[in-house]
């Protein structure tokens, strides 16, 4: 009885924030985030911890780990002025694609032999067939070497016109897909035209942002393949050193005459001993 006699307690107001106190307070927040203080002190964050200080920028995520994906999104989201929340959620993105590296789903600075494929005349034949019959060959010939690749275990860079650059965990792997992929070419032909394969293979260890691969020893596996005549299958020396010598037959080395490429860095052509 005497909880139904108590008094009732008042409904007393509520106190309402006073106007404008949220977007002072939103001020105060994006001030304290572009402070140059704590940006310089984040910018020293990003140098000390693992990975790539840079990452954040297009290059470090046009990739598609999930680490890249998130950055892509991070960067797209706050990119329109200097940001410590920004910069701090890069760092923990840098470190997390570090560790991915480490473990085995990256690359890191790991030695890996590089591939450079391209289809000698196709331009010239291009134009006179027309996009049509162009396009079917692409379709062919992307089904053979990139076929060629995946059964050794490489992976695809990117495409690059009528060729493409892949990345592999051993020049036997990389050497047994460009002999495989020139091998199954030859069953391809589209209104006549029979695609003549051209490719180089160059070790070393490329520097991975995002996707992609970059750096002198890129270059040089590039010029490599340049080098080599349709049908033909060009190994730097270093990579040649690298193969099982009683399994294929090289041809006498020669001076890789390339813009860009070590003058003293010489290339042998490879193809199998015996058939497999």
């Amino acid at each position: 009885m005497a909880d139904r006699d108590a008094p009732e307690e008042p409904n007393l107001p509520q106190p309402r924030p006073e106007p404008g106190e949220p977007l002072r307070v939103l001020t105060v927040v994006r001030r304290i985030d572009s402070q140059p203080l704590l940006l310089r002190l984040t910018d020293r964050l990003r140098r000390r911890l693992p990975g790539d200080d840079r990452f954040g920028d297009p290059l470090s995520v046009a990739g598609t780990s999930p680490a890249e994906v998130v950055g892509r999104q991070v960067q797209v989201l706050s990119s329109e002025r200097p940001s410590v929340a920004r910069e701090l959620g890069l760092s923990a993105l840098q470190v997390w694609q570090a560790l991915s590296e480490s473990a085995g789903r990256g690359r890191g600075d790991r030695e890996v032999a590089m591939l450079f494929t391209d289809l000698v005349g196709f331009s010239s034949w291009a134009l006179r067939a027309g996009d049509e019959a162009a396009v079917q060959l692409l379709r062919e010939v992307g089904i053979v070497v990139e076929g060629a690749v995946a059964e050794h275990r490489g992976t695809l860079v990117k495409r690059l016109g009528d060729g493409l650059m892949a990345v592999f965990p051993t020049v036997e792997a990389a050497t047994r897909a460009a002999l495989d992929a020139d091998a199954g070419l030859r069953d391809v032909e589209v209104d006549g035209h029979r695609p003549r394969l051209r490719a180089g293979v160059h070790v070393g260890r490329p520097r991975k942002i995002g996707g992609d691969y970059l750096g002198v020893d890129v270059n040089i596996a590039a010029r490599v393949a340049d080098q080599a005549r349709g049908g033909e299958l060009l190994l730097s020396v270093p990579a040649v050193e690298q193969l099982e010598p009683d399994a294929y037959r090289t041809g006498r080395a020669k001076r890789l005459r390339a813009a860009g490429a070590p003058k003293d860095l010489r290339v042998q052509s490879v193809r199998r001993a015996t058939r497999d």
